[in-house]
């Protein structure tokens, strides 16, 4: 049976401009004080992953992922990145990140999800760690560093698909969707946010 052809998706926060020439300041600095080995993250692809749909998802999936997306209903929100770290994997990747995400977020991306859910769209089961990567193959550990803090405004989420090939990786936006000042606010119970 032949594989499913690529069609990487994913569903993301993704900054203005203002908040992008923000976190690349900092990445700069950072990278200026602790000169990692590896490359920096492109800065026109700067986002923050919310969910992760797959490496192949079928052309029905896709669609079932656009229209269900139309109907999650979320506020704006403000995050504010005011720290950077990183994982400690192979790749060793430096991110930036809020020491207290707003509960705005973790409502947006429980909402995201169980809206792809209940539309019986695979969602990969990744654990939620907001981050929006900078750099990777650093080679060396970041330890948990302040900051200046980037406030960015958040108003709406995208579905990007990236193509892998190749050349650089090309980051294609699928679909935009606004966040609602009307929608309901409920208050998230205690824990439900992975903070990094």
């Amino acid at each position: 049976m032949p594989a499913e052809p690529a069609n990487r998706l994913f569903f993301a926060l993704w900054p203005d401009e203002a908040t992008r020439e923000a976190c690349a300041e900092a990445a700069r600095q950072l990278r200026l004080r602790m000169q990692p080995r590896g490359a920096a993250s492109v800065v026109a692809r700067y986002h923050l992953t919310l969910l992760f749909l797959g490496d192949h998802v079928p052309e029905v999936a896709e669609a079932a992922a656009r229209q269900a997306a139309s109907r999650v209903r979320a506020r704006p929100f403000t995050l504010r990145l005011d720290h950077a770290g990183c994982f400690r994997n192979r790749e060793v990747p430096w991110w930036l990140g809020s020491r207290e995400p707003p509960p705005a977020l973790n409502v947006l991306y429980e909402r995201l999800r169980e809206t792809m859910l209940r539309a019986r769209v695979p969602v990969q089961p990744m654990r939620f760690s907001p981050h929006l990567t900078i750099h990777r193959d650093a080679g060396l550990p970041l330890p948990p560093t302040l900051i200046t803090p980037v406030d960015w405004p958040v108003s709406d989420f995208v579905l990007i698909r990236s193509r892998l090939g190749r050349g650089p990786v090309v980051y294609e936006e699928v679909g935009r969707w606004p966040l609602d000042p009307a929608a309901p606010e409920p208050t998230p119970e205690p824990g439900q946010l992975d903070l990094l």
